[in-house]
């Protein structure tokens, strides 16, 4: 095979991702984004895990490569903790017990490679009366109270896709403590488990409204408060064509700058954290949105300080102007998706590779990073 080439703040980085779904792939498309060389292990072949896609629509494992291995099997676990062995960082997503059961916990690897980091995603967490628990996503946030803050006046809690456990508060948050701990053993030369589950992770996402909540300022009731759809200066609307957009204009001179362009007094500008007045200008509001297509909307707003911005489909986001002046998207094997980010002054990170078969194997991975650890250009092990 021919050797990968890797550029970007984490180049040099060494990770293990034994294959999963959800945040543990997430997080690891994270770090190989930004130049860490990623390696996955895939299961071998004829086993499942009920979610099938063809792979080049797989974009969350992009930009790493991929082996197979039958992790049940002693030679392939003995494969794999070789490779554990070389590597920084290992990311597996399985319930509490599982690597253990295969042989590739967390005691036998940091007794191997003690300068490992171990970082592990639950939805539960490794600890606790629900941890041997099936779950997902939705489970997760409504224990953390996320799902139920979630809604409309009347409504259900409405599910914010996977976004607040599995990918936010679950991938992002383990990269988020793989990175830490890497830092620290920096100092210490020592490796550490890092615990990340998702309802932890969603309910920290949460902590601004546990503040708001505290001081009183956060009703349990759906669609009362200022960020959940109550205030009219804070929520999306329809247009005459039947398309929407949104507005944000929370600060006074902003939500005058609205006001004003729709037509509207602003009169209540000091008032308008008023919650008694929030129903009957929210109908002032959408009668005045409904009165021009969304286009005209972003024609008269667009650019100005009145807090908007058009609600775009997937289809339509990566075409807005903004997007592609900033090259928020990029074309990776014919397929459409967000480019890594943030974005890094002196270290940019490459386009990822596209999601690739297993077609590397364990000898050929480590022969590669004994020649970069033999040129210098590891992170100095």
């Amino acid at each position: 095979m021919t050797p990968m080439t890797f550029s970007g703040p984490l180049a040099g980085l060494r990770v293990v991702e034994v294959g999963g779904i959800g945040p543990a792939p997430f997080c690891a498309m994270l770090l190989a984004d930004l130049g860490a060389d990623v390696v996955r292990i895939e299961r071998a072949a004829g086993e499942t895990d009920g979610l099938q896609v063809d792979r080049r629509f797989d974009v969350m494992n992009r930009g790493r490569r991929s082996i197979a291995l039958d992790l049940k099997g002693l030679a392939s676990a003995a494969q794999a903790l070789e490779l554990i062995d070389a590597a920084d960082v290992l990311i597996e997503g399985f319930r509490p017990g599982t690597m253990e059961r295969l042989g590739l916990g967390p005691e036998v690897c940091l007794a191997r490679n003690p300068r490992l980091v171990y970082g592990r995603m639950t939805g539960w967490g490794q600890t606790g009366p629900l941890a041997q628990a099936a779950g997902h996503d939705i489970n997760y946030i409504a224990l953390s109270g996320a799902l139920h803050a979630t809604g409309r006046a009347g409504a259900p809690p409405v599910p914010p896709l996977n976004l607040v456990g599995d990918l936010g508060g679950g991938g992002l948050l383990l990269a988020f403590g793989l990175l830490a701990a890497v830092f620290e053993r920096v100092r210490s030369g020592r490796g550490q488990v890092v615990d990340a589950s998702m309802v932890e992770g969603s309910a920290l996402l949460m902590t601004l409204f546990y503040g708001l909540h505290a001081s009183g300022d956060w009703r349990d009731a759906h669609g009362t408060n200022l960020l959940d759809s109550a205030a009219h200066f804070y929520d999306v609307y329809e247009t005459s064509d039947g398309k929407f957009v949104s507005v944000g204009a929370v600060e006074a001179r902003f939500y005058v700058e609205l006001m004003t362009a729709l037509g509207l007094s602003a009169d209540d500008a000091l008032q308008r954290f008023e919650r008694s007045t929030w129903v009957q200008r929210k109908a002032q509001v959408a009668a005045a949105f409904r009165t021009r297509t969304r286009d005209g909307w972003c024609e008269l707003l667009e650019g100005t300080d009145a807090c908007f911005a058009p609600v775009l489909g997937l289809g339509e986001a990566p075409q807005h102007p903004h997007n592609v002046a900033r090259g928020a998207f990029v074309d990776i094997g014919g397929i459409v998706q967000p480019a890594p980010a943030p974005r890094f002054s002196r270290t940019p990170p490459a386009v990822p590779a596209e999601p690739c078969a297993p077609a590397w194997s364990v000898p050929s991975i480590l022969a590669e990073w004994s020649r970069a650890e033999a040129s210098g250009s590891g992170d100095g092990r």
